[in-house]
């Protein structure tokens, strides 16, 4: 009777061993099948003696969930009862992977495998990814096929990596080219140049204007992942049919960025300064009509171009306005230097080195409305 006793008590811990928290159903039941194959209700009642069964002073089952895989690591005296299960007794996972190593100073076994293998499962939620699998007991029949000794045991094991951190002390090399790079060797960037209302606050929902009235003309580009990048508005044409090369034309903007209309001494044109952001370039011309023509029609043509934020402005990439108060150029952003070509007429890297008579660069009809 006494060992009958001894017995129920064993069932019982091995019981709750396979009880250890599930997860979902379907794993409960796995553990309950394999776990509970005595019923233990008789024996509840002895669960009030605290020395009716051993209880073990260590951990027996530990696991580390590595980068790429988890080891367990199982202690062969799985129930603190001082009775060695046989390691060929466990296995890992639905697909009943062996140990992979020994240790009998320890009297450990040592499970080692993927994320992937064994037949474990994952489960993705908004922040883990959590790899699930079970380390399985089966005891082979005793000697004596009347009597059994222990019983089977499931014991479920999981792994949780977060999802919003870095798990790996290395750094990863991409080998893939970004959407975005790609778009971006290809010029393929989004330039849009638009009519805004008096605030600058939305688009204008009308083209129509009187002579008098000021035209605010807002160039933008869709950066998306690229890298910050900063707009230059390089030049901008008027002219009675679409492009540049019609006659008659007119230059609002020329020389890499000088806008030359408000060189006249009857306009306030000008760039806004400062910009709202770095790929947004805004500024300001008054209405005009061309002389002698009853065409109420005027098509502006404006090449944009960018560069990196980061890149200082020069006199190839500028956005400068003429100061009629103090007579001379300056620029939204760098140095008053970068704009000292605007006087001259010629910005391209060779002008540098010559000095031209200004009088000659600006004939009196470039300025006539």
């Amino acid at each position: 009777a006494q060992g009958g006793l001894v017995l129920a008590l064993l069932c019982w811990a091995a019981g709750e061993v396979a009880a250890y928290p599930p997860w979902d159903n379907s794993w409960h039941d796995a553990a309950r099948r394999a776990g509970a194959r005595a019923d233990p209700q008789p024996w509840a009642s002895w669960t009030e003696d605290p020395h009716s069964r051993a209880t073990p002073s260590h951990h027996p089952v530990v696991v580390q969930c590595q980068e790429a895989q988890l080891v367990v690591t199982v202690h062969r005296d799985l129930f603190g009862t001082g009775r060695l299960v046989n390691a060929a007794e466990l296995t890992l996972g639905p697909a009943a992977c062996q140990h992979s190593s020994l240790n009998p100073a320890h009297n450990t076994v040592t499970f080692a495998a993927g994320l992937h293998e064994c037949g474990s499962v994952v489960q993705i939620t908004p922040d883990s990814l959590i790899y699930r699998t079970l380390l399985n007991y089966e005891p082979s029949p005793a000697s004596n096929p009347v009597i059994i000794r222990s019983n089977p045991a499931v014991i479920p094991i999981e792994c949780h990596y977060p999802r919003r951190e870095n798990v790996s002390s290395n750094a990863i090399q991409p080998t893939w080219a970004p959407f975005s790079s790609a778009l971006s060797a290809e010029e393929r960037l989004v330039f849009t140049l638009r009519l805004m209302n008096e605030d600058w606050s939305s688009e204008r929902p009308f083209t129509g204007f009187q002579l008098g009235d000021v035209l605010n003309i807002q160039a933008e580009v869709a950066t998306e992942n690229h890298v910050p990048l900063r707009l230059f508005v390089d030049s901008c044409v008027a002219a009675l049919s679409p492009g540049t090369e019609s006659s008659p034309h007119y230059s609002i903007i020329d020389f890499n960025g000088c806008l030359v209309d408000g060189r006249s001494d009857d306009t306030s044109s000008a760039f806004i300064t400062p910009r709202p952001r770095e790929d947004v370039l805004r500024f300001q011309i008054d209405v005009f009509r061309f002389a002698g023509d009853a065409r109420n029609l005027i098509y502006i043509t404006c090449h944009l171009k960018v560069t990196p934020a980061d890149q200082a402005p020069d006199p190839l990439n500028k956005a400068c306005s003429f100061n009629k108060a103090r007579n001379t150029w300056a620029p939204v952003e760098g140095t008053r230097d970068i704009c000292s070509c605007c006087e001259m007429g010629n910005c391209e890297a060779s002008a540098f080195s010559r000095r031209l008579n200004p009088l000659e660069q600006w004939p009196s009809r470039r300025f006539r409305r």
